[in-house]
């Protein structure tokens, strides 16, 4: 979907940049932004919103013609284009300051103001019990359908999404450059996945590059989304602060997850301590923060694998990281090796690609968990699980308690 007025819209960001309350102002005094457009050599200085410079990059013709070409190259890619005019744009979006006027979209931007939604940030370097908590907090709040937004980033952000993967749920990933840039190469297949029920999102232009100062910009649409926003090992200046602080002046709820003595907690922690951020220790806080009793029917958090979580990239020291990077020079182990005398005939003759081959291949009559699937494939649990459910839909495979799949 691309908004009617996204061109307009476009050429306004492109003139007079992003994160400004101008853009509001401005649908305010002309509810459509095409006459505003078709009068601009006037209306830019008479109107009392723009400065003389900004006026002056309006009346550029170019600009236009730029707009309508990032318009084309979202046609092509498949991408929505959502503007602050839109029926459908965020109401609790809307309202903050200094909304965004675009917002690019390559997925489904689920229905905030109608779902709870959980904003979870914190750390890029996170331990493994930030990244064990983030990955499972993610994970039981999608069981409930309770939306995730977080970042995209390393360790804390990241976890969090492919929590809510693993369990089949909805994560909105709210990025500080452009939807199409290969910033964070390690978290690629998680966006692609995340755009498969959830959305990438950006209000930057879709191959915009990441500045530093984007972050904290995008940090206020993180807060906007979200009814509460959860902090997981926040050290004492960490940028997901920042998004406490906006949340807390958007009338925000704030958790803060307990945690130890070392630097990585000392921001969260001291939230804690003054009493602006509410503190908890799993998921069914947060959940019973909003409902104010225990929710019906708990699923068993043993259930869930943190297989995935070795898989999960965080940020370190230069010396840390050739460490980390050592292995993967080693030789794999050799696949083990199957005889066709033993499943010949129980696979079908079907026309498979990418992961959804790679596992169906793995499968025998036999069932099998899916842990030994994603571990003998290599592959993150949620790749695996997101291929075994097309192979399901399919008709091809079975699954079985104990997260156990065979062929069919």
């Amino acid at each position: 979907m691309i908004s009617a007025n996204a061109k307009y819209w476009i050429w306004l960001t492109k003139a007079i940049g992003y994160c400004t309350p101008k853009a509001k102002a401005l649908l305010e005094r002309y509810p459509d932004i095409s006459s505003f457009f078709e009068n601009v050599k006037k209306e830019a200085r008479l109107c009392g919103i723009f400065t003389p410079k900004e006026a002056d990059a309006l009346c550029n013709e170019e600009l236009a013609r730029d707009a309508e070409k990032v318009l084309q190259r979202c046609r092509y890619l498949g991408d929505s284009v959502l503007t602050i005019d839109d029926e459908a744009y965020p109401e609790r979006l809307y309202h903050i300051y200094n909304p965004p006027a675009v917002l690019y979209i390559r997925g489904t931007l689920p229905n905030f103001d109608n779902h709870l939604s959980i904003g979870i940030v914190g750390t890029r370097k996170a331990t493994r019990y930030g990244v064990e908590n983030s990955y499972k907090i993610g994970y039981s709040l999608a069981k409930y359908n309770v939306i995730v937004v977080s970042g995209g980033a390393l360790g804390v952000d990241c976890a969090s999404h492919r929590g809510v993967l693993a369990a089949g749920g909805v994560t909105v990933c709210v990025r500080g450059c452009g939807i199409h840039n290969d910033y964070l190469r390690d978290n690629a297949d998680m966006r692609r996945s995340i755009t498969g029920k959830g959305a990438v999102i950006s209000e930057y232009l879709p191959d915009e590059s990441a500045r530093n100062y984007y972050f904290p910009q995008r940090n206020r649409i993180i807060a906007a989304l979200s009814d509460g926003v959860l902090l997981i090992e926040a050290g004492e200046r960490s940028g997901s602060l920042i998004t406490a602080n906006l949340a807390l002046e958007m009338g925000k709820d704030v958790f803060a997850l307990v945690g130890n003595n070392s630097p990585q907690n000392k921001g969260s922690n001291q939230r804690i301590k003054e009493n602006s951020a509410a503190a908890v220790t799993d998921f069914m806080d947060i959940l019973a923060y909003y409902n104010n009793d225990t929710p019906e029917n708990l699923f068993d958090t043993d259930e869930i694998s943190f297989a995935d979580v070795d898989f999960i990239p965080v940020k370190r020291s230069g010396q840390q990281q050739k460490k980390q990077r050592a292995p993967e020079k080693r030789p794999s182990a050799p696949k083990p090796v199957v005889k066709e005398t033993q499943k010949p005939e129980q696979h079908k003759n079907v026309n498979l690609e990418g992961d959804a081959k790679a596992v169906y291949e793995s499968l025998s009559a036999e069932p099998i968990h899916i842990d030994t699937i994603a571990g003998n494939l290599k592959l993150p649990v949620f790749r695996a699980l997101s291929a075994l459910t097309l192979l399901e839909m399919e008709g091809l495979v079975q699954a079985h308690q104990g997260r156990k799949f065979s062929l069919k």
